[in-house]
């Protein structure tokens, strides 16, 4: 005699998915993956970029903060007065950096002391040799950190170098937090401007 049970399974159940339900199921998870993965990834550089150049911020303020312990800051303080306070591994003197947002490439061959510092972050800093040329608070030294530490070769990449300035205080910060009337290399900074921040940085 057949006896039938209500817990009886549907043949469907024991088979499990059928292969169209797969490959469906595969293709709507390889467009979120399209959409998603480039979007993360992104994201994870744009965090160690940011956090490279506040490192370097860090260190540019530490560096001015020790030579100021033996040191009065004059009108003829240059960058590279700080450089024996800072850990880097060399001064590249030959290559190539992006420049500040939306502009094309810098040079690192310039007249010493200059050049850009290789970093351990695999970044480089590159300096000047103009001086501060004055001591009001406003009067400030500018430099451009590179968070790859080379050119993209565009003019509108992600890796765009973060333009930063360090004022007579030691305080240090980019374009779009500029003091307002901020005087380096010969030009007014009249306001911040964040128009010329790089896509992945920002001091939050």
């Amino acid at each position: 005699m057949f006896v039938s049970f209500p817990f009886r399974k549907s043949l469907k159940a024991v088979l499990g998915f059928t292969l169209a339900e797969l490959l469906i199921s595969l293709a709507i998870l390889g467009v979120i993956a399209t959409f998603t993965f480039p979007k993360v990834l992104s994201a994870q550089q744009n965090s160690q970029y940011k956090a490279q150049a506040k490192e370097v911020a860090a260190t540019v303020s530490v560096a001015h903060q020790n030579y100021s312990y033996s040191n009065s800051v004059t009108s003829s303080f240059r960058f590279g007065d700080l450089t024996q306070y800072m850990n880097y591994l060399s001064n590249d003197v030959s290559g190539t950096i992006d420049d500040k947002y939306t502009q094309a490439s810098l040079s690192c061959s310039l007249s010493a002391p200059g050049g850009c510092l290789v970093l351990h972050n695999g970044g480089k800093l590159r300096f000047t040799n103009d001086p501060l040329a004055g001591t009001n608070s406003t009067n400030a030294i500018e430099f451009y950190f590179d968070p790859n530490g080379s050119y993209s070769g565009s003019t509108n990449g992600p890796d765009k170098s973060a333009q930063m300035f360090i004022y007579v205080g030691g305080r240090v910060t980019s374009r779009g937090n500029t003091l307002p009337g901020t005087i380096a290399a010969g030009n007014t900074y009249a306001t911040p401007d964040t128009s010329f921040e790089p896509p992945w940085f920002n001091w939050n």
